[in-house]
Parts: structure tokens; C-alpha cells; sequence
């Protein structure tokens, strides 16, 4: 059989948006499986100043935020904003962010910064931006993220939290989990599943925002006591919602 001397412009204009949109979506999603690739714009200041304004804006989601019963009772808490998920066919997702736990004598620790990273695998194509929240039950998630990388569903069982402001209505697997967690992408807010992905400290920008040599044991400790306005803020919105 001939092949036709010549393909249809609007077949080949179509075929090369396709190229191009593939191109840019695996550009992308190297970028983000691949963090240490592509430097953030974002300060450790700013990534705090972020951390409180998704506290807030969840937390006054009418019957719709995190129950306080989980935030009363809670060992620690991780607040990713702006997580970017990304896909084509093998799907992917990257963060950085905040985790904070509560101290033995009552309040809450300056943050450690961390990031959050996983994968999938399906037919998927775009890229969404969406907060995390995570929500420890007990200390011993934090001593294994402490540790080195750390896979949720893995090291821990990870449910997607219940909302609301009580959890009668949880499932027992949900209360059975050692970490809650919730996502609010497109102006809603509902747990989600993060099965597989893992969380890991940043030494870098502990270093960095803290001083050379700086790990997270020691700011979890209360060892390191940063006087910033942001860390503050942050501490007393925690307090708020989550007691001491």
C-alpha cells in the first residue's frame, strides 16, 4: 500500500501540540520527582509564613475542618502547602514544608522543615496544586521520620482524616492509624490517601534557617529556640487549634 505524500495540516499541527504537551509534562514531572534539579524561590520564612495561612484557612472551614478531638490529641503536626502533583502515565508528587511536635512540657516545637515525595503509576495527565495536612497520633511516627526516609502506609498506617467537629462518623481503620491526613485543593478541603509516599527531613534548610550543624532532634527538643515573628505565629496558631 502507498502512504499518502502528505498528512493534513491540521492532523500534523495536532500531532505536534501532542509532542509539545508530552515534552512539557515529563520536563515537569522530572522537575518535581527530582527536586534537588530545580531550585525553590521560596525562603525558609516564607515557607512558614505559609504553613500558618493554611492552619488558618482550614481551621475556620465551618464543620468542615479537622476535628479538634484528633488536633487535642495529637503528637505532631506537618503542614505542606502547595504540594504539586504531576503526570503522564507515571504519575508523580513533590512538597516541602513544616513539622512541628508537641513538647513534653506543654506547647509545641519550633518546625523542622521536611518534604514530601511519591509516585503512582496510571493514565493520568496535568498537574494540580494542593495543601497538605498531616496529623501524628503518637510519637513514634516522629522518631522513625527522624530517622531517615520515611514511607507512609510503610514505616506507619496513614489514613485519610476525618472532618468535621467530631469523629463518631470515622471508620475503624481511620482511627486505628497512627497519621491522619487531609488535603485542600480547588477551595475544598477532605482527607486524602498518600499511601507510598515518603517524608523526609531537610537537614539543608534546617541549616540553613537555624545555623550550621542544626538537626531536627534538637529543634524538636527545645534545644534551638528561634525568636522569629514567623516561628511565633506559627507556635501560637498551633496552640490554638491544637492546645497548650
Amino acid at each position: 500500500m502507498i502512504e499518502p505524500a502528505f498528512v493534513p495540516v491540521r492532523e500534523r499541527w495536532d500531532e505536534m501540540n501532542k509532542g509539545r504537551r508530552i515534552t512539557m509534562t515529563f520536563l515537569l514531572l522530572g522537575s518535581f520527582l527530582f527536586p534537588g534539579a530545580a531550585a525553590s524561590a521560596d525562603t525558609e520564612n516564607e515557607k512558614i509564613a505559609s504553613a500558618v495561612h493554611v492552619l488558618e484557612q482550614i481551621m475556620t472551614i465551618p464543620e468542615k475542618g479537622i476535628p479538634p478531638q484528633l488536633l487535642e490529641n495529637a503528637q505532631g503536626v506537618a503542614v505542606i502547602p502547595g504540594v504539586i502533583k504531576v503526570g503522564f502515565v507515571v504519575g508523580g508528587r513533590h512538597g516541602t514544608g513544616i513539622l512541628m511536635v508537641r513538647r513534653p512540657e506543654g506547647g509545641w516545637s519550633a518546625p523542622s522543615f521536611i518534604s514530601l515525595t511519591g509516585g503512582s503509576i496510571g493514565w493520568q495527565i496535568g498537574a494540580q496544586s494542593t495543601d497538605v495536612i498531616l496529623v501524628f497520633k503518637n510519637p513514634r511516627s516522629i522518631e522513625g521520620i527522624l530517622k531517615g526516609k520515611f514511607t507512609l502506609g510503610g514505616d506507619a498506617a496513614v489514613a485519610a482524616g476525618p472532618v468535621g467537629r467530631r469523629v463518631e462518623g470515622a471508620t475503624d481503620a481511620q482511627l486505628q492509624a497512627e497519621i491522619y491526613s487531609y488535603s485542600r485543593s480547588r477551595g475544598l478541603f477532605a482527607g486524602v490517601s498518600l499511601e507510598g509516599s515518603a517524608l523526609q527531613i531537610k537537614n539543608e534548610a534546617n541549616a540553613e534557617y537555624y545555623g550550621k550543624g542544626v538537626e531536627a532532634e534538637e529543634i524538636f527538643s527545645g534545644r534551638v529556640s528561634p525568636s522569629s515573628s514567623e516561628v511565633k505565629q506559627l507556635q501560637r496558631i498551633l496552640g490554638k487549634y491544637a492546645g497548650n
